[in-house]
């Protein structure tokens, strides 16, 4: 699963949001949607039930709030230490998030620009909007003037708790600790800057160095990175990037972008027999991965995806880049229900997992996952590996992702399956790359703009013989 591939505006700028309508207009459903995210609700699919112009600056400021969660939960706790109903909560919280400078963490570098006099109106204000706040407006009043009043008293000793210092779940950190002893801060540190706007130039309808040209034209700055990347200087709305809609470009993370280079890396463009190389995309919404293998090399692909609405979003994608392939709406793992028999010469397995690499553009992530998911996730991607693997043709290649940076689901994944397969080798790859820096074993350069979205890979080769 690859969260970060999408043709929609990029989420995770506040500051490129938070124009247009009132303040406390966005707070009623930035409090809507951050009280869902508690409740274990998706904060992409609330963010789709929000009113088209209020969209933009409520996930900006969702994003924001969600950054520092930790922190101003354990302020409200202070300042209400009997806990109100779930949506006054949330707005409450939401509140204190936005307050600029009052909490003692400096505000992160995403802060919005917003005075703490601003923040307290406005939350007043959205109070009074909603029938189910309005009776708390005067309270919520009461707690954030208390806020500015005695921030630091309240603040003081709340970094002793890493969920407060962090703002991620205590096991989170722990297992960060524990799988990158010497990088986990700095990951941390990472997830709650937004990424990078980059992406993919389709290579059959133009060059990178043609389509940088174009984006200059318009007045956009672009820096290169891999084989078919730009990273832009400053995101932008997928509408205004020359020949979007017409197929010349996709958005997709740098680290995403790694992975067809990497399955396709010393095949010939054709087989030995003069055919198309047979290629699997075993799980391959929203399609991104697949149509950059597609742009990249003429192949014989079947993606699949368990839920049909994503497969039909593959195809979308596709189609707006003037790609095909075989779709199929499957469990790739249930081979009897879709396997014809005929052995693939390349798999892409880029399997569910936690999506902890990609917090930095999904920080609803950290709130959403729980320790017990990170083990069952594992048992999902091992059962996928073992699956999949006798289908792969002697002498064939299986690539094996995920956009997490924990080692359950990367580097001990590998190594398990290297004990059980004795036919595998594993080949030189990525290994673990952590956001805001590079890591694994790959050659790779330190100076990408952003950094990398966490993710990890490992390329399998199957022995003839």
């Amino acid at each position: 699963m690859d969260p970060t591939e999408h043709t929609r505006t990029p989420a995770g700028h506040p500051r490129g949001g938070l124009t247009g309508p009132d303040l406390a207009a966005q707070l009623v459903q930035v409090a809507r949607c951050v009280k869902g995210v508690v409740q274990g609700k998706s904060l992409t699919d609330l963010l789709g039930a929000v009113p088209a112009d209020l969209r933009p600056g409520v996930q900006a400021l969702s994003f924001h709030v969600l950054r520092r969660w930790g922190r101003a939960q354990a302020l409200v706790r202070r300042l209400a230490p009997r806990k109100p109903d779930a949506l006054t909560d949330a707005l409450l919280t939401s509140a204190v998030a936005l307050m600029p400078d009052e909490t003692g963490d400096g505000g992160g570098v995403d802060a919005p620009r917003y005075s703490a006099h601003t923040v307290v109106n406005q939350a007043v204000e959205a109070a009074k909007k909603s029938p189910d706040t309005r009776r708390q407006a005067g309270f919520i009043n009461a707690c954030l003037r208390r806020l500015r009043r005695d921030a630091q008293d309240l603040a003081a000793g709340l970094d002793e708790d890493p969920q407060v210092r962090w703002n991620h779940p205590v096991w989170w950190v722990q297992r960060l600790r524990h799988d990158h002893p010497a990088h986990w801060q700095a990951i941390l540190q990472a997830n709650d800057r937004p990424g990078p706007m980059t992406l993919r130039v389709n290579r059959r309808r133009q060059s990178r160095g043609a389509y940088l040209e174009r984006l200059r034209d318009v007045g956009m700055e672009a820096t290169p990175v891999g084989e078919d990347g730009l990273v832009l200087q400053q995101p932008q709305p997928v509408h205004r990037l020359p020949g979007f809609e017409q197929g010349a470009c996709s958005v997709q993370d740098a680290a995403a972008q790694l992975a067809a280079p990497l399955l396709l890396a010393g095949m010939s463009p054709r087989r030995p027999d003069g055919g198309r190389w047979r290629v699997l995309d075993a799980c391959a919404a929203p399609g991104g991965k697949t149509a950059h293998l597609l742009e990249m090399a003429d192949l014989d692909l079947l993606a699949l995806d368990m839920d049909p609405v994503r497969c039909e979003r593959i195809g979308e994608n596709l189609r707006r880049l003037g790609l095909s392939a075989d779709l199929c709406a499957v469990d790739a793992s249930d081979t009897a229900a879709w396997w014809d028999g005929r052995p693939f010469d390349a798999i892409l397995l880029d399997a569910p997992c936690s999506a902890s690499g990609i917090v930095r553009r999904h920080p609803d992530v950290r709130w959403l996952r729980r320790d017990a998911d990170i083990g069952q996730l594992a048992g999902i991607q091992r059962q996928l590996l073992d699956a999949l693997w006798p289908l792969l043709a002697p002498g064939g290649r299986l690539l094996y992702a995920t956009c997490s940076v924990f080692r359950q689901e990367g580097e001990a994944q590998a190594a398990a399956f290297l004990s059980r397969h004795s036919d595998a080798c594993r080949q030189p790859s990525a290994g673990h790359l952590l956001p805001g820096l590079t890591g694994g074993t790959a050659d790779m350069a330190d100076n990408v703009p952003g950094g990398y979205d966490g993710f990890f890979y490992a390329r399998f080769d199957k022995q003839i013989g």
